[in-house]
């Protein structure tokens, strides 16, 4: 492969579940390479098997002791090619990888892609949104106040928002999402794409919402969220209600202070009392 004295560290897109989706250019590579670095080296394992690749495994996370990637770029310094693989899909995507990368760049290490699926692309390639340019912002954080935190930060920005969830999150996303981006946004979400139960919801952030809480295997298997980018026409909650409504939810039950609020500033009601749940959960 390499004939140059140190060896290759190979990127290698693996199937995010239909393994028809494993291209040739894969299987020749990590066959031919000396060993293969796992995120799970059991859930790799079956992969490898399917293909007929028999090579030796180590695991391999960010977040592991220095020994592992020390070892690692030790056997490429030495001559040996090493590929990289994730659990689905292509490496560092949100997957683990940067550091073992950053330490063979500064090495002088070649590193190589072997392109292959995304569930990232894949989703944006049937969204219906935006692709000239998107802003990929791997998993919200879990807890809701800094999720809510994150929504506000990342409200006006104009390109097209991509994102992994996981089932037990998405529905409370969802509601975030509605009550900091506005239920009007144009939103996608791609479920289990390439498997077996395969689905694909679109239409505003509310109504992608609605068909998450209307349906329980929605909130299921591997999620990605594309959610359109902001305009101004979409901010039809201003600083000013948020203000009014913040001031009347210390006297009115909710429903009530997003109802006047409505009255007085023109907003949406239903976008008020989505923000008012947001306000009584800081």
């Amino acid at each position: 492969m390499n004939s140059l004295q140190s060896g290759t560290l190979y990127i290698v897109a693996t199937p995010i579940g239909n393994l028809g989706d494993m291209v040739p250019r894969a299987i020749a590579t990590l066959n031919e390479v000396s060993v293969i670095a796992c995120e799970d080296t059991r859930h790799s394992k079956k992969l490898l098997d399917h293909f007929n690749i028999d090579k030796p495994c180590v695991a391999y996370h960010d977040h592991t002791d220095k020994r592992s990637s020390g070892n690692l770029i030790k056997r490429l310094a030495a001559g040996d090619d090493v590929a990289l693989i994730s659990d689905a899909g292509t490496p560092l995507i949100s997957d683990p990888g940067y550091r073992l990368v950053a330490e063979a760049r500064s090495q002088g290490i070649s590193v190589i892609p072997i392109p292959g699926a995304s569930a990232v692309i894949a989703a944006l390639s049937v969204a219906g949104l935006p692709t000239d340019k998107f802003k990929f912002i791997g998993f919200l954080p879990a807890k809701n106040s800094q999720r809510l935190s994150a929504l506000k930060d990342l409200k006006t920005t104009t390109e097209t928002l991509v994102c992994y969830e996981a089932p037990h999150r998405i529905t409370d996303t969802l509601v975030d999402m509605v009550a900091v981006l506005g239920p009007e946004r144009p939103a996608f979400m791609a479920r289990e794409i390439t498997k077996t139960f395969e689905t694909y919801l679109h239409g505003t952030v509310a109504e992608v919402l609605d068909q998450v809480q209307a349906d329980s295997n929605q909130q299921r298997g591997e999620i990605v969220l594309a959610i359109g980018g902001y305009e101004d026409a979409m901010d039809t909650v201003s600083v000013d209600a948020e203000k009014i409504l913040s001031l009347l939810l210390k006297e009115l039950p909710l429903a009530k202070a997003a109802s006047v609020t409505a009255k007085i500033t023109g907003g949406d009601k239903k976008q008020l009392y989505q923000i008012g749940l947001s306000l009584q959960d800081k």
